[in-house]
């Protein structure tokens, strides 16, 4: 929005700096903004949720010895993830370009899960005793988002119907490694969105390690929705303690808003032999007003935690960092950099796994992953530090990869 008014005082004579037109600036701002809006509004959204009784609910079918190490938390306010929604939509809203596809895509993504999230959150505090929406309905939820996100950008047709004009349209790249000088780049060899978005691309390695074509984009199809739907339902997983998804949603977006912002500078995509992707620096800045948003929460979801984001956050989040990876060609790099996800969730796949193949017999004391090392007598505060830990150094290596290729 404020790229419009800064064009419309510029054309009026105003000298706006152009900085402000600058991706970098608007990365910086947007993480500036979500921030300092959470941490203003924390204290008044608290007590609100605090007033409508949205107390923690704890889980003690399975894990029952939770009750005793979570005790305090039963009546800590959930559903925060609303604070956080609102300040990514007003760093989005202030920052990003609303012509772009890209607005438009984490729009809808941040309304559409952030719902389903708060729907299964309202349905367990007015109803105590129920778990919420059916694992069933929200599950058909996700994947029915990511199956549109998988359309729009592995299927041409479905595509233009959303492109009217210079409004939405979709998003173009061109595989620098295979241009010596960026100047040769011309309209027969830049890729168009089937192109590339049917590529998939591996840390380490600078070429795509295959491409879907024809038939076989199906299958890119599905692997979308999974990583869209997986993702979303890790960082949901993960948010079992103080702080823990939030500190590793930090990371994970750190790496790829950087990525975005590489890849939209032509000549830096050229130097490291990435994928240049035209407007993907918005791709960066909404990532930067996600961590901001999280930073912020974390002021008051640190331990002891005065508000959980509850899955109105959690699902949410967990889309953005799913639709991102996807959008930037870099699914295998949120599995690397979002390792403590990965590990959270193939936790409780074979958790369950186990229970009913090995008559009720469990791997883990309980799932996912930390409160396992709860159940062995770490402080809550030590998991987390060492999961941050984890996910620094896996975000780390992430960036390597960017160089050494």
């Amino acid at each position: 929005m404020l790229l419009f008014l800064f064009n419309f005082l510029n054309s009026l004579g105003w000298k706006i700096p152009t900085a402000f037109s600058y991706s970098s600036t608007r990365m910086l701002l947007a993480a500036l903004t979500s921030l300092l809006v959470t941490v203003f509004l924390g204290p008044r959204v608290i007590k609100r949720l605090y007033e409508l009784k949205t107390g923690q609910s704890i889980r003690v079918e399975d894990c029952p010895m939770l009750a005793q190490l979570h005790e305090k938390k039963k009546n800590t306010p959930t559903m925060g993830g609303v604070l956080m929604l609102f300040s990514m939509m007003v760093a989005l809203l202030l920052w990003m370009d609303l012509t772009s596809s890209y607005t438009l895509i984490f729009f809808v993504t941040i309304i559409w899960l952030g719902w389903i999230g708060g729907y299964d959150d309202y349905l367990k505090l007015k109803h105590k005793n129920s778990k919420g929406l059916s694992p069933l309905k929200k599950f058909l939820a996700q994947i029915l988002f990511a199956a549109l996100i998988a359309a729009y950008g592995i299927f041409p047709g479905f595509a233009e119907k959303i492109h009217s004009g210079t409004w939405f349209a979709p998003p173009t790249a061109l595989a620098m490694h295979k241009i010596p000088n960026p100047k040769e780049r011309t309209e027969k060899n830049s890729p168009k969105t089937t192109e590339f978005m049917t590529q998939y691309y591996v840390p380490f390695y600078k070429e795509p390690l295959f491409q879907l074509t024809g038939i076989l984009a199906l299958v890119g199809f599905i692997m979308t929705i999974i990583v869209i739907t997986g993702s979303s339902n890790a960082v949901n997983l993960t948010d079992g303690l103080d702080g823990l998804a939030c500190g590793c949603v930090i990371l994970a977006a750190g790496v790829l808003a950087l990525v975005a912002f590489l890849s939209n500078n032509i000549e830096v995509s050229r130097y490291l032999n990435i994928l240049y992707i035209e407007g993907a620096s918005e791709i960066g800045v909404f990532l930067c007003g996600t961590m901001g948003a999280c930073l912020g929460f974390l002021w008051y979801n640190g331990y002891p935690a005065q508000v959980f984001m509850g899955d109105t956050g959690s699902l949410a989040l967990g889309g953005v960092l799913g639709v991102a990876a996807f959008l930037l060609r870099r699914e295998v790099l949120l599995a690397l950099v979002g390792g403590v996800f990965v590990a959270e969730t193939v936790s409780v796949i074979l958790q369950v796994a186990s229970y009913k193949l090995r008559n009720k017999k469990r791997i883990f004391l309980c799932s996912p992953l930390h409160h396992h090392f709860e159940y062995k007598g770490w402080p809550e505060t030590k998991v987390v530090l060492r999961f941050w830990i984890i996910g620094l150094i896996l975000a780390v290596i992430g960036i390597v990869s960017l160089k050494v290729q």
